[in-house]
Parts: C-alpha cells; sequence; structure tokens
C-alpha cells in the first residue's frame, strides 16, 4: 500500500517511510517557503539543515500528531516556524561567539564582562535591599519591577486601592535610595 493524500497520517504513525516520502513531495514547497522567510538572510547550508530538522521532527513526533490534513499541515508548519526561529538564534549565537573569539574583540569582550559583573552585583544589592522592605511592599516592587505590571493591576491583585501603591511605590524607592549606594536609580 502507498500514501496517498488521505492515508499519510496514519502511515506515518505507523513509522512507515512512504508516508515520510509523501510528507516531503507534498509539503516540502511549504516548509521551504516558511523557512526560508524567517532565515532568509542565513547561508543556505542553514536553511536545508532546519529544513531537514522539520521532517527529522515531524517523523519522530507523528504519534503525537491529532488531526486531519488540514490540521497536519498547520503542525507542520508551525514546526518548521520554530525550527527556523531555533536554527537562527543558534546561528546568530554561534556567529556572535565567533566574533568574540577574535583578538581585537578582546579588549571590548573584557569591557562587557566587566560591565555585567557590575551589574549583577548592583542587581544583587538591589535585591538585597529589597528583599529587607515589608513584605506588602517587597511584592508590589516584584510587581512593578520584575513582572511589570500596572500599578492598576498590582493594585486589584492585592486589594488595595491604587493610590496605595503609588505611595508605597514612592516611599520604598526613597528608603531604597537611601539604604544603597544605587541612588541613581530612583532619583
Amino acid at each position: 500500500m502507498k500514501s496517498s493524500s488521505t492515508n499519510f497520517v496514519n502511515r506515518l504513525k505507523k513509522q512507515k517511510e512512504d508516508a515520510l516520502e509523501y510528507i516531503i513531495d507534498a509539503y516540502m514547497p511549504l516548509v521551504k517557503t516558511i523557512a526560508t522567510k524567517i532565515l532568509h538572510n542565513m547561508k543556505r547550508p542553514d536553511i536545508d539543515e532546519c529544513i531537514n530538522d522539520v521532517f527529522l521532527t515531524v517523523w519522530q513526533n507523528a504519534h503525537q500528531f491529532q488531526g486531519d490534513i488540514q490540521d497536519f499541515k498547520k503542525w507542520i508548519g508551525i514546526i518548521t516556524k520554530y525550527k527556523a526561529i531555533d536554527r537562527y538564534r543558534q546561528v546568530k549565537k554561534q556567529n556572535e561567539h565567533e566574533q568574540s573569539d577574535a583578538p581585537l574583540e578582546h579588549k571590548a569582550s573584557t569591557l562587557r564582562t566587566d560591565t555585567s559583573v557590575l551589574k549583577r552585583e548592583e542587581k544583587n544589592e538591589l535585591l538585597f535591599a529589597i528583599s529587607r522592605l515589608k513584605e506588602i511592599d517587597r511584592d508590589i516592587f516584584m510587581m512593578k519591577y520584575y513582572l511589570e505590571l500596572s500599578n492598576s493591576e498590582i493594585a486589584d491583585n492585592l486589594g488595595i486601592s491604587k493610590a496605595a501603591v503609588d505611595n508605597r511605590l514612592y516611599r520604598g524607592k526613597k528608603e531604597l535610595a537611601a539604604n544603597t549606594k544605587l541612588k541613581e536609580l530612583f532619583v
């Protein structure tokens, strides 16, 4: 029995190779278009590698697919999208790593490292200072600056007024500025 447009999903789930061949023939244009669109500034081997990864993933995860032919088209499209994004990030990271290995970049790399260490120390100091605030103030600061919630959302979550959130943020910033070396963050 050969795979066709009506039975390829069932045959793919049974790991029949003719189903994979059918999928490659039928869905290559779709996969290639999506991958090329996302990886348009990448080299051809990177795009080809992404396409190969898509079909390998489909083959390995066919048992997880639930749905009909239209759902399969969406499924393979989504897999392609995420594989292409992953490939883009991987190549970008690899290029950045290669550039940082260059001798001319050594000083800049060292400077970036020193800056990141300083930022990490400042962040740790700030987190320590926040940890010494009252519990409600600590919660407000975490919601505001780490979860990036609006003052209204914070008020709703904590069951207090927006004005109370505003006041607690103001007073908390003042207290943190007085107790840390990070005054410029709160002025």
